[in-house]
């Protein structure tokens, strides 16, 4: 499956055998040695989806060459990530006007100036409006009337969780600003992410190799962090990579006793699975509870830090629209977090794999919900950092809460953070872009949130998260509010996500506009409502809001 969306420039396109033939035909006028070469680059093309064949330039076939080379060098551990580094250039149309340009009374073919090669997928709009932008501010490299040259940095390696935000924090480390992205996955799991960036000058391609040398080696203490045990069977055979020993310590702060025995927890159904846990529907003393359990294979120092700040934090925090924490395992080999089972599931779920959709009213209602948590949480000097509907729950009585504080800190005393955290469709620009922030953050992402209770559509979902990440600081990037939308509610929306944290409301102001907008409608938030009381629901399946 491909992650990103690339750019062709081969009018008229061809299917995915032609382009073979066309960059076979050229490598092998070029020398391509070996004899089963043919096979291997029908193989290389096949491990892709068909748009890695429609996209490349298959007049720079030796770029398909440099990508097997990757590719194949990230079979082996010890190089992963395998990288190459090379100057690019968007090429300049000119149209040709001296005389013997074209032939007489044909039409002029405007030509394209350029000193190095174009990136692999051809110059897509987002390059050729930077290719614009520079000209007009005379940034012109050596003299020429074309683009500065940037470089394109081509990663390979096994396809790992967060890879492609972790390689570009790799490439912020070093001053690099990411212009275009194409991350592609292979069928048999590896990964082919080709960054196009700006940030060094052309003529130290070395120096910038060398750095990038460095650099990897603090990537792969991230990327390939080692575990003490395999598999990580839940019944009792977890192990614990902490070089504490027998468990992990909490920070304590004279608060009730929270640690729950193992053996009284009764695990019935996984409900979800993610990277670095599982999810399960179990029971407490007959008590529905949500049980959280960490995958021993992901466990190391920063995940048992994570654990440790998540349980932290739950212990410290009661509000009816915030999951409550029940108890958490760590003296056991299996490290669990509990808390109350949410029967109706995420509001992403509810939306996007349901179909559902909310009625006006019930739009208002969720807001409250999730305002009324957040603001709790705010006024507790707790950030969230990872606000989003997978992240918000519904129990049987259609109430939300806010949950999951795996990523959630308590604000440092100078108010601001610089970490970069959450997701990036939902990840506020100063989050995005590792400059200091704060609660504001939150608000930013609870705007995204809103507008997808309003819309009932993913945030940007014709773009890779890179890209609506690259959008969101670069552009201005923001969701289209709706026509007919109401207008203090389009309000709302636009001042949550500011640009600006210090224009954007706190969640007080937020929960004042939201309660303005429900007398509007006839519906007090903080009352029993009509609607439900006649048998109605705040929740309906199908594509009416």
């Amino acid at each position: 499956m491909e992650r990103g969306q690339a750019h062709t420039q081969q009018p008229p396109r061809k299917g995915r055998l032609g382009v073979y033939h066309d960059a076979l035909r050229r490598l092998r006028d070029a020398g391509a040695p070996e004899a089963d070469f043919a096979d291997r680059l029908w193989a290389h093309f096949h491990r892709f989806g068909v748009r890695y064949a429609l996209d490349v330039n298959a007049e720079r076939a030796e770029d398909v060459l440099v990508h097997m080379e990757l590719l194949d060098r990230a079979k082996h551990a010890e190089n992963q990530p395998a990288f190459s580094v090379r100057v690019v250039q968007v090429p300049q149309e000119v149209d040709a006007t001296e005389p013997d340009s074209s032939e007489e009374g044909a039409p002029a073919t405007p030509r394209k100036l350029a000193v190095h090669p174009e990136p692999i997928f051809g110059s897509s709009q987002n390059l050729k409006a930077l290719a614009r932008e520079a000209s007009s501010r005379n940034l012109l490299g050596d003299g020429d009337a074309v683009l500065r040259p940037m470089h394109e940095i081509t990663f390979a390696s096994h396809d790992r969780p967060k890879g492609l935000t972790q390689l570009s924090a790799l490439l912020g480390q070093l001053n690099l600003d990411i212009k275009e992205v194409h991350a592609l996955s292979t069928n048999d799991g590896y990964f082919l992410d080709i960054f196009i960036v700006v940030g060094w000058d052309h003529k130290e391609t070395v120096q910038l190799e060398e750095a990038l040398e460095k650099e990897i080696h603090n990537y792969k203490a991230q990327m390939y962090p080692t575990s003490s045990c395999w598999p990580p069977e839940l019944a009792g055979k977890q192990c614990l990579t902490d070089s504490q020993g027998d468990h992990v310590e909490i920070p304590k702060d004279n608060t009730d006793e929270w640690e729950i025995n193992f053996k009284a927890l009764a695990f019935q159904d996984k409900v979800a699975s993610g990277t670095y846990g599982d999810l399960y529907h179990g029971t407490y003393f007959g008590e529905d509870v949500a049980i959280k359990v960490l995958k021993s294979d992901r466990l190391n120092e920063n995940m048992e830090k994570e654990f440790a700040q998540e349980v932290y934090i739950m212990r410290k925090i009661r509000h009816k629209n915030i999951v409550r924490f029940l108890g958490a395992c760590t003296k056991t080999k299996a490290l669990c977090i509990v808390t109350e089972f949410m029967k109706n599931g995420s509001v992403y779920d509810f939306l996007h794999k349901r179909k559902g959709s909310f009625k006006l009213p019930g739009l208002l209602k969720a807001a409250v919900d999730i305002s009324k948590g957040m603001d709790y949480l705010h006024q507790n000097r707790i950030i969230h950092r990872d606000l989003k509907t997978a992240n918000l729950l519904i129990d049987e009585h259609e109430l939300i809460k806010v949950a999951d504080f795996g990523v959630a800190r308590v604000k440092a005393e100078s108010g601001v953070m610089t970490a970069e955290t959450g997701t990036y469709r939902w990840m506020a620009p100063e989050v995005i872009e590792h400059k200091p922030y704060d609660s504001k953050a939150d608000v930013f992402s609870f705007g995204i949130v809103l507008w997808e209770l309003l819309t009932g559509k993913i945030p940007y979902e014709f773009l890779t998260p890179l890209q609506a990440a690259i959008g969101v600081i670069e552009e201005g990037l923001r969701p289209v509010i709706p026509r007919g939308t109401n207008p203090k509610l389009a309000q709302l929306l636009e001042k949550c996500w500011q640009q600006n944290p210090t224009s954007r409301p706190d969640f007080t102001e937020i929960l004042q506009t939201l309660n303005e907008i429900a007398e509007e409608v006839s519906m007090d938030p903080n009352k029993p409502h009509k609607e439900k009381e006649k048998g109605g629901s705040f929740f309906s399946f199908g594509k009416g809001h």
